[in-house]
């Protein structure tokens, strides 16, 4: 057994439009090692969802896997049938989506949410009848406890519009853990909350994952909430991973220009009363996008050289950058 648990390499996940294919992912490779916190972190737009998506299995018409490997402790997921991939999905992977309330069935209580999960995927509980049902309602009520729901058992037969914001993300990660994942990926789990409740939502995903020794994949535009939380930090711009490394040392000292216009475009206190420095410019239009450096029309270090296909370069230990002048940076 290996320390990563997710390889993904070579990843491109396109989607086919009226106007051309858009690669939404292209060309990604993303490392997740057994008990550590990855921060995936860029503008929207820039592949972090589809990325993930394509790891579940969850990319459809018009999208579609164009090419690249994905493997989970040690299991090609590309080679897999839809039911075998389903059997995955939930047991061994799940993932929170952005907005709870949209997210969640309207016409079924939480409760009977949490339970289609242990239904489909908990081998554990007694084959049939009411012990059955006494296991998925004890345990139920186990995983609104773990995230913090007070009075878990009678809340079970509420719906999602009874709860507050807060409360239905936590329902969100409540059935994303009834089976014991390995692997969670959070996809934007503090959208629309306010900072208070938003900083709870994201102890909360530390305490769990410290409690159930899981690896999680944390999707943010934050680098704030990425340098507080993770361990290693993946940034992506235009459907391309531009800089990874070990978090403290990427926001420290940031090795491509985008990673840089993101801290710099940070509000801090110590800059009180100064104007925040934007990236200027656009994300550029991926359908028909040439083969070159894709931040290239917004950055300040730009030259010709810029106008070629850039790889992954080494920029320290466990470091990497898709900028030929990252020794300048």
């Amino acid at each position: 057994m290996t320390d990563d648990l997710l390889e993904v390499r070579g990843l491109r996940t396109v989607f086919d439009t009226r106007a051309g294919q858009v690669p939404a992912v292209d060309g990604v490779d993303v490392t997740v090692r057994r008990g550590e916190c990855l921060g995936v972190v860029g503008e929207s737009g820039s592949g972090k969802s589809v990325t993930f998506a394509s790891v579940m299995g969850l990319i459809r018409q018009p999208g579609r896997i164009d090419a690249g490997e994905i493997r989970f402790d040690g299991r090609d997921l590309r080679g897999l049938s839809p039911s075998q991939m389903r059997a995955v999905r939930g047991k061994d992977i799940a993932m929170t989506m952005q907005d709870a309330l949209t997210a969640l069935n309207p016409a079924l209580t939480v409760g009977e949410q949490i339970a289609e999960v242990l239904e489909a995927h908990d081998e554990t509980l007694p084959p049939r009848g009411g012990a059955r049902r006494t296991a998925i309602r004890d345990r139920s009520e186990e995983m609104l406890q773990l995230v913090g729901i007070p009075s878990a058992a009678s809340r079970l037969r509420q719906y999602p519009h009874e709860f507050s914001g807060g409360m239905r993300q936590r329902i969100m990660i409540a059935i994303a853990l009834a089976c014991r994942p390995q692997l969670l990926i959070a996809d934007e789990p503090t959208t629309a909350l306010d900072v208070t409740i938003q900083a709870q939502v994201l102890e909360l995903i530390t305490d769990i994952r410290a409690r159930l020794g899981m690896s999680v994949v944390l999707i943010t535009h934050d680098l704030g909430v990425v340098a507080e939380h993770c361990e290693r930090v993946m940034v992506m711009y235009a459907g391309q991973v531009v800089e990874t490394g070990p978090t403290a040392e990427v926001v420290a000292n940031p090795r491509h220009p985008y990673t840089k216009g993101l801290l710099a475009s940070i509000p801090r206190p110590a800059l009180r009363g100064q104007p925040i420095q934007p990236i200027m410019g656009q994300v550029p239009d991926l359908i028909g996008m040439p083969a070159q450096c894709r931040f290239h029309s917004r950055c300040p270090m730009a030259i010709d050289a810029c106008l070629k296909p850039i790889p992954m370069r080494p920029a320290g230990l466990g470091r990497q950058a898709r900028c030929i002048r990252l020794e300048e940076m």
